[in-house]
């Protein structure tokens, strides 16, 4: 039993070992959804970007769920057109968070992305606690406009931008038609 140990196989008797496997990467097809695509892809191929209108001014208070918003037919709607698998949203402090959905990032997704960063935070620690929108920057006039800005437009190509205020915007924010209408026939 003192024998030294010796391979039993080709490269004993030197012939090369195993020949090297080559590693096939391929798109998994059942994680991809057509009609949805990656931030990079739109990038890439200079695709516009609309960001969902219904997300302007809801009003809704960050630190809150998502589910408290009293439109719940806006939170089933994509965030920006064409749709893709996630997205970075950036706060103007630098904090920036994802939402992700493979079958397409909906105004939910984003706002469950946002809620969790917020969800401990307590009302007086938030300066604005209000979501006052998303801004696709290299929309902006003054990027979109400009042909000497066009690198700085395509490095904020793949990201929104998140606004918010120190109020509600939320469009029925006052009073109703019925009090208007009391206080002109007591004139």
């Amino acid at each position: 039993m003192a024998e030294p140990l010796t391979r039993v196989d080709s490269a004993v008797q030197g012939l090369s070992s195993s020949p090297p496997k080559e590693k096939i990467f391929h798109r998994r097809t059942s994680s991809s959804v057509a009609g949805v695509h990656s931030m990079k892809e739109l990038k890439d191929s200079k695709t516009e970007i609309q960001v969902a209108k219904e997300t302007q001014g809801t009003g809704w208070k960050i630190n809150t769920s998502p589910n408290s918003i009293d439109e719940k037919d806006i939170l089933k709607k994509p965030l920006i057109t064409p749709s893709v698998r996630a997205i970075d949203l950036h706060f103007k402090h630098g904090v920036v968070v994802t939402a992700r959905n493979r079958q397409g990032v909906t105004i939910k997704d984003a706002f469950d992305a946002i809620h969790k960063q917020n969800k401990k935070r307590a009302d007086d620690e938030l300066d604005e606690p209000y979501l006052k929108g998303f801004e696709w920057l290299p929309d902006h006039p003054q990027l979109r406009d400009n042909p000497e800005k066009e690198e700085e437009r395509q490095e904020v190509w793949d990201r929104l931008y998140i606004h918010l205020s120190s109020t509600p915007g939320v469009s029925s924010f006052g009073g109703s038609k019925k009090k208007k209408n009391k206080n002109a026939d007591a004139e």
